[in-house]
C-alpha cells in the first residue's frame, strides 16, 4: 500500500492519496483546488487515479474534486445524503472500494455535516484490524468536529450534534485501538476549538485523551462539543455551497496579471478592494490608503476570508516574488475575482506619494498613557472567546476578527480606537479593515495582549 498525506499549513488542512502499489490503482481523499502535487505523486509511481473521495461538503475552503475529475477521469464520491449539482456516487455506510488488495470500507459519521462520511483503509484485504480511518471532520486528533456551524442548511447545531455523539461514541471509538487516525484538519482551524498540532494519532490514544471520546451520556457530550466554539469565518456558508455547485476549475497556469500603476489605480478606482498582504511593519511604515492588511506570512487565506467578501473584486500587493503564491491561496477559498497585482510595489509607491499613508500603532506605555488621559480611546479585543477568557484589557470592546466585518457598526464613534489581538498580527488586519470603512483614528496595539499583559505582571512584580 502506498500511503501519503498533504498537509497545509495556511489553512490546517490534510489531504490523501492511497493506493495499491501491484494494481497501480489510487482514490484521492479531501483534495484542494491547486491539485498538481497529488497528480505528480501519482505519475511518478505509476498510479491511475480512479475516484476522489470527500468526506464532506468542505466549509473552510474549496476542494478540488472537479479538478481531479477533470484532468483524470476519476468518479467523484460522497455520503449518500450529498446533493450536488455535478455527477457524483453516493457511498452507502459499509460500502468497500477495491484498489486491488488495499480495501477502503465507507463509515456514515455525521454530526459535523449530515453526510459526513469516514475512510477505514485495509492494507490487505484479509486484514482484521485496520490500517487506520479517515475521519474528515468528525474526529480529530484532540477533538471533534463542530457541530454548529451553518455548512448543514436546515439542520440544527443540537440535531448535529446527537448525531455526532453516535459517530464519535459509537462508531469511531468502536473500532480497535491500534487503528491510526487521520484527520482533515489540524490545529488553528475554526471546524474545531481544541486541534492537536499532531497530524495522525490512534483510536486508543484519542479513547484515553480527547475530551469528547470519554464514556458520557448524549446530552454531557453536546453541552461539551457546542461549547466555546470559535467564530467561523464569513466565507464558510459561501465555500459550503460552492463545493455543492458546479463552479470553474483552478487555473494553475494562469499566472496573476501584473498591473502598472496606472492600471491598479483604474482598477481600484472602479471599486476593487486593495489587499496589500505585505507584513503588519511593513504596511504601517506606507500603504496606499484604504487598502487592507492581510499578511501572507499567516493564515492568509483565512483572514482574506474574514475581511473580503466573495463577490468583491480584489487587486492584490504581494511581498516581492509571492504574487502567484498570494492568488493561489485565494482561489484556494474560493475567491477568485482577483484582478490582478500591482507590478514591483516598492518601485510603484514612489508615483502614488499622494496616495500613501502609515498606519498608526502604539507601545503599551503609549495606551497606557492614553488611557490615562483626558480623552482615552477604546480598546477593542479581536481575539477569539477562548483567548479573552484568560483574560482582558479593562473596559475593552470585544469583537472577534472573524465576526468584525459585521458588527464594525456597532463600535461606537466619536473616540479614537486602538485594535489588539494576542500578537499584533490579527489587530493589523483589523485595524486595517477599519480605517478603510471609513474610520480614520484606528491604531493597534505593538505585541497586543501579550505585551500588555507582560508589562502588567512586571509593574506588579
Amino acid at each position: 500500500m502506498y500511503f501519503a498525506q498533504y498537509y497545509l499549513d495556511c489553512l490546517s488542512q490534510a489531504s490523501y492519496l492511497i493506493a495499491d502499489e501491484t494494481t497501480g490503482r489510487a482514490v484521492v481523499v479531501d483534495p484542494r483546488r491547486d491539485v498538481s502535487e497529488y497528480l505528480s505523486d501519482a505519475e511518478a509511481h505509476g498510479f491511475t487515479v480512479e475516484a476522489v473521495l470527500n468526506t464532506h461538503f468542505h466549509a473552510d475552503f474549496l476542494a478540488g474534486h472537479l479538478e481531479m475529475a477533470s484532468r483524470t477521469g476519476a468518479w467523484i464520491g460522497y455520503g449518500r445524503r450529498a446533493e450536488a449539482e455535478y455527477p457524483i456516487r453516493k457511498l452507502a455506510d459499509g460500502e468497500h472500494i477495491s484498489l486491488g488488495d488495499v480495501q477502503l470500507e465507507i463509515l456514515e459519521t455525521p454530526g459535523h455535516t449530515p453526510e459526513s462520511i469516514s475512510v477505514v483503509v485495509y492494507e490487505h484485504a484479509d486484514d482484521t484490524v485496520p490500517y487506520g480511518v479517515l475521519t474528515g471532520d468528525a474526529l480529530f486528533i484532540g477533538d471533534v468536529g463542530r457541530p454548529d456551524l451553518l455548512a448543514s442548511i436546515g439542520v440544527t447545531a443540537d440535531e448535529l450534534g446527537r448525531m455526532l455523539y453516535d459517530t464519535v461514541q459509537n462508531k469511531l471509538m468502536g473500532l480497535p485501538d491500534a487503528v491510526r487516525v487521520f484527520p482533515a484538519h489540524g490545529a488553528g482551524s475554526a471546524c474545531g476549538k481544541n486541534l492537536s498540532t499532531q497530524r495522525q494519532s490512534t483510536i486508543g490514544e484519542q479513547r484515553a485523551t480527547n475530551y469528547a471520546c470519554r464514556p458520557m451520556g448524549e446530552e454531557e457530550f453536546v453541552a461539551l462539543v457546542t461549547a466555546g466554539q470559535p467564530s467561523a469565518p464569513a466565507y464558510f456558508v459561501y465555500d459550503a455551497i460552492l463545493n455543492r455547485k458546479e463552479h470553474g476549475l483552478f487555473g494553475s497556469a494562469e499566472a496573476p496579471q501584473p498591473l502598472s500603476v496606472e492600471e491598479f489605480m483604474e482598477r481600484r478606482a472602479g471599486g476593487a478592494v486593495v489587499l496589500d498582504a505585505r507584513s503588519p511593519q511593513d504596511f504601517a511604515a506606507g500603504h496606499l490608503r484604504g487598502s487592507v492588511n492581510v499578511p501572507a506570512d499567516g493564515r492568509f487565506a483565512e483572514q482574506s476570508g474574514m475581511v473580503v467578501a466573495p463577490d468583491q473584486d480584489v487587486i492584490v500587493i504581494a511581498p516581492q516574488d509571492r504574487e502567484e503564491e498570494i492568488v493561489t491561496r485565494l482561489a484556494r477559498i474560493g475567491f477568485d475575482k482577483v484582478g490582478g497585482c500591482l507590478r514591483e510595489p516598492e518601485g510603484a509607491f514612489p508615483a502614488l506619494a499622494d496616495r500613501m499613508t502609515q498606519a498608526s500603532r502604539l507601545t503599551v506605555d503609549e495606551l497606557r498613557q492614553a488611557l490615562a488621559g483626558d480623552e482615552p480611546p477604546l480598546v477593542l479585543d479581536v481575539r477569539n472567546t477562548s483567548e479573552r477568557e484568560e483574560g482582558a484589557v479593562e473596559g475593552s470592546l470585544h469583537i472577534p476578527l472573524a465576526e468584525l466585518a459585521r458588527r464594525a457598526d456597532e463600535i461606537p464613534q466619536g473616540r479614537p480606537l486602538v485594535v489588539h489581538c494576542a500578537g499584533g498580527h490579527r489587530s493589523s488586519v483589523a485595524a486595517s479593515l477599519l480605517r478603510h470603512q471609513g474610520r480614520d483614528d484606528v491604531s493597534d496595539l505593538l505585541g497586543g495582549y501579550g505585551a500588555w499583559l507582560a508589562q502588567s505582571v512586571a509593574v506588579e512584580a
